[in-house]
């Protein structure tokens, strides 16, 4: 491509302003052109605040803007394929948030629309909590270090629900977020990276403890996704995948994985990317990550190489998007089913 890349935001919430923004702008021959917030007001802001020279009206005008090369989605779930299919069309690159869609239908026109256009990239960003770790744990894995893996157990629960007063959040709003569960989908992501197959889903059970919340506006919504949610499934080799995620557990957050195998275990303290390691009857030690496995966050730079060089996006890819909203979808199919058979 000659000339500068031009980006243009729509949306511009906090991982787009503490993430994208200064990504974009740390590589050179990039410039991000033009922002449409969900107002006028928010846009100027936006614009005042990190020096963008024009804003647009509506997502819409960005997509159709001549002078944008590529779309950065920063909205909440429920326009990212809306948005993407758009912009694929007019013949933007798409850079768009994770979660990639409300669900699976939507993610699978999302991918047909980038397999129909190979000229141009189409990226999810990708489940961040990880990235040091992840070619460890996975050459670990693949080396056979664990021997057979019995177990993959998710651990994630935080009192981000337990006050029943607590406004409703885009998080919990169904129109919003769709069958996006708690941190499901971004986890079960993480775990798709070391242990490469899909799990099929067993079981899967979940509570709604507050059945309606207050919206910013003082309206009353009923809340239709989970705070509480168990997930037992399993992989082709035998091993189980075990997660329980809350947001209804007061006290200090637990955030954990661990994979445990026939010769020793993995244990990943998320909050501070530490890994240890445990071998059978061994004493638990820390995993030194070499340099040359440890990631961090250069999903800008990423995709910028995927439209400059035609190098494949690796993280994260629409093919995998779809294989994470396809296994939230089982999940959801599984706990609402389970729930309106108890009736």
């Amino acid at each position: 491509m000659a000339g500068a890349l031009r980006v243009g935001l729509i949306g511009a919430g906090a991982n787009t302003r503490e993430r994208h923004i200064p990504g974009f702008r740390a590589i050179a021959g990039v410039e991000i052109v033009t922002v449409a917030n969900r107002s006028e007001a928010s846009s100027q802001q936006i614009a005042t605040q990190f020096d963008i020279p024009r804003i647009a009206p509506d997502w819409q005008a960005v997509v159709a803007d001549p002078e944008v090369d590529a779309v950065c989605i920063g909205t909440w779930p429920y326009l990212h394929a809306e948005i993407t299919l758009a912009a694929l069309a007019a013949g933007k690159h798409v850079l768009t948030e994770a979660r990639m869609a409300r669900n699976a239908e939507e993610a699978l026109q999302m991918l047909a629309a980038a397999k129909a256009r190979p000229d141009l990239v189409a990226q999810v960003v990708p489940s961040p909590m990880t990235l040091p770790v992840d070619a460890t744990i996975a050459r670990y894995v693949a080396e056979g270090r664990l021997g057979k893996v019995r177990e993959v157990c998710v651990n994630h629960t935080t009192a981000a629900y337990a006050d029943a007063f607590s406004p409703l959040t885009w998080r919990q709003d169904i129109e919003l977020s769709g069958h996006n569960t708690l941190t499901l989908g971004i986890y079960y992501e993480a775990v798709l990276r070391w242990m490469g197959a899909d799990a099929k889903v067993e079981s899967a059970r979940a509570a709604i403890n507050t059945s309606s919340r207050a919206r910013a506006d003082g309206s009353i919504a009923a809340v239709k996704i989970p705070d509480s949610l168990t997930v037992l499934a399993s992989y082709p080799g035998g091993a189980r995948l075990v997660m329980h995620l809350s947001g209804v557990e007061p006290g200090a957050a637990r955030n954990e994985f661990r994979l445990n195998g026939s010769l020793g275990g993995l244990r990943l303290e998320v909050a501070t990317a530490s890994l240890y390691w445990c071998s059978m009857g061994g004493q638990e030690e820390r995993v030194i990550i070499p340099t040359s496995e440890h990631r961090g966050w250069r999903v800008e730079a990423d995709f910028v190489d995927a439209i400059r060089t035609g190098s494949p996006v690796r993280l994260t890819d629409f093919a995998t998007g779809l294989r994470t909203m396809q296994f939230t979808d089982e999940v959801w199919r599984a706990w609402s089913e389970g729930l309106a058979g108890s009736g």
